[in-house]
């Protein structure tokens, strides 16, 4: 059985050149249902955003901050329109318990992540 679901919803900057930072909760992946293939599928949607988006996993059934590393990264930066805007497809493979999305930002909007595995 697939699962799909929000793990970040709209996250809007204030629009005043400080560095956020908005670490999302924890999603069941792979390993949380000790599923064999391990395949999962983000999607990043974003406008006029300027950061960096991390996608962080973890093997810990009841993780500490120590157990995070990060899988994929999404980065946007204000001397480009690269990655901006639009909608961003990433895959990765492992057995990993928890997902979470971490957005470190200066200005935009993160409309949503949605994970599928």
């Amino acid at each position: 059985m697939a699962n799909s679901e929000t793990i970040l919803s709209a996250q809007t900057h204030p629009g005043d050149s400080t560095t956020q930072t908005v670490t999302g909760a924890n999603f069941k992946g792979d390993g949380f249902y000790s599923r064999a293939d391990g395949l999962h599928t983000i999607q990043i949607s974003v406008t006029e955003i300027i950061g960096t988006i991390t996608i962080q996993a973890t093997l810990a059934t009841t993780p500490t901050s120590d157990d995070w590393f990060d899988i994929v990264t999404h980065t946007s930066a204000d001397d480009s329109s690269a990655n901006r805007t639009g909608s961003f497809l990433y895959n990765f493979t492992g057995n990993y318990v928890w997902i979470r999305a971490v957005v470190e930002y200066t200005d935009g909007t993160v409309n949503s992540i949605q994970l599928n595995h």
